[in-house]
């Protein structure tokens, strides 16, 4: 018989050490459920061919837009369409969750030394 077991959240992110480096934690058909911790400025990028999900657990997270930033608060969540140019900013570290195809890449088309390490699970 297969074990089911919830998967915890709070357990979850306190097991990550460092900010901007999301981990998976979880898969659905071809999506991935990610959590990370946000602290300070991000790059400017896009995702040519897909959507982002950013689900806010704790804190407060700006995503900036060249029209104009979006502001998510603990509870609330922002879905970032293909192609829309974004950038994260957290003045204060933010807890959040991720939900993205697999093998995004998080910095998009930006690249740089953000650029964290895919299907990294915890």
């Amino acid at each position: 018989m297969t074990q089911r077991q919830p998967i915890n959240l709070q357990e979850k992110l306190a097991r990550l050490d460092e900010a901007w480096q999301p981990r998976v934690i979880a898969e659905m058909n071809d999506y991935q459920f990610k959590v990370v911790k946000l602290d300070g400025d991000f790059v400017w990028h896009s995702h040519a061919d897909t959507d982002e999900t950013f689900i806010v657990l704790e804190g407060e997270l700006r995503i900036d837009f060249r029209d104009g930033p979006v502001t998510l608060r603990a509870g609330e969540m922002y879905v970032v369409p293909r192609g829309v140019e974004h950038k994260p900013f957290a003045e204060r570290e933010v807890k959040l969750m991720l939900i993205e195809p697999r093998g995004v890449v998080n910095t998009g088309d930006a690249g740089g030394e953000r650029t964290a390490e895919n299907d990294r699970w915890i």
